[in-house]
């Protein structure tokens, strides 16, 4: 936990009370989280307007932490889709933590084809990519897919979803990671260090943009006549561009905003157990060592998720 913003270094181990679910919760024995780039912009309190909801001086929310697994201890009074044993992944607060209180809407059965470490990996991350393919971008069989910033944690899901969903996919990556985006499902891989894909003569039904390396009047051009460009870049200069862009653009450009939810935690598990999409995990850290997972977060380089054990 956190009494300030800064670098992760203000991250202590700390004894607290263990909280107590509401009448919609269920208290989570937690068994692994992972790490999200929210939790980064959430650490620094950066950019700054970020504070006007997390806390102008100080951070409201003293855990970091989205991603949750486990298992169900308690549960409230009004919870029915849940009982105490039942495994359990999903999106909550303050989830570097051995207990995390969860609303039953944002929880779900975790995969029975993923041990609790790899589920860890999946609920913002896919997410996100599922959200943003099917329902912002309306992905399609038969579709030609780009996924700008394809080997890290959305974009590892993003490239797998696609693929289910049919589509022809070209993934955006540095060169040392291009043969594992290719080991998922890309049909093409760019190394953006020799090649700007903005500049070539393909084109695309969507561009789905989780970095933001090139102008987003540039990937405009790369798309299709009816194409669309997503922004999920975690960026607030950049998501002011995107949303200026998506005014007037007929739905060709919009700013993606996940929404977490049990029903698609359903479809997640159901695609993960049906072996059509899986998690990459970077690297592995226990709770101990939760602020080196943070710090390798901010340096912007991981292959997949971080995913810390509890």
């Amino acid at each position: 936990m956190r009494d300030e913003y800064g670098t992760p270094d203000v991250i202590a181990l700390r004894e607290i009370e263990r909280p107590a679910p509401g009448d919609d919760e269920v208290l989570i024995r937690v068994r692994a989280s992972s790490v999200n780039p929210a939790d980064w912009i959430l650490l620094t309190g950066r950019p700054y307007p970020v504070r006007l909801v997390a806390g102008l001086f100080r951070p409201k929310k003293r855990v970091l932490g989205m991603d949750v697994t486990g298992e169900v201890e308690a549960v409230g009074k009004n919870v029915t889709r849940f009982r105490p044993g039942d495994e359990v992944f999903g999106e909550v607060g303050s989830a570097y933590a051995e207990h995390v209180c969860a609303h039953q809407d944002r929880i779900a059965i975790k995969p029975k084809a993923l041990s609790f470490e790899e589920a860890a990996a999946v609920p913002v991350a896919a997410m996100t990519a599922l959200q943003g393919l099917r329902d912002a971008a309306r992905v399609r069989a038969g579709h030609a897919v780009l996924i700008n910033g394809a080997s890290g944690g959305v974009g590892t899901f993003a490239v797998q979803i696609a693929k289910s969903l049919g589509a022809e996919v070209t993934g955006v990556c540095s060169g040392r990671n291009a043969e594992m985006v290719r080991s998922i499902g890309a049909d093409h891989v760019v190394d953006y260090a020799r090649e700007d894909f903005t500049r070539t003569a393909a084109r695309y039904d969507a561009i789905l943009d989780l970095v933001g390396s090139r102008s987003i009047s540039d990937c405009r051009r790369a798309l299709r006549p009816t194409g669309t460009y997503v922004s999920s870049v975690g960026r607030l200069g950049w998501s002011l561009k995107a949303l200026f862009a998506s005014v007037g653009s007929s739905g060709r450009a919009r700013v993606l905003t996940s929404s977490p939810n049990a029903a698609d935690l359903d479809v997640l598990r159901s695609s993960i157990d049906e072996r059509t999409i899986a998690p990459v995990i970077d690297q592995r850290y226990p709770l101990s060592d939760v602020a080196e997972a943070l710090r390798r977060q901010g340096e912007g380089h991981a292959r997949g998720k971080s995913v810390v054990t509890v």
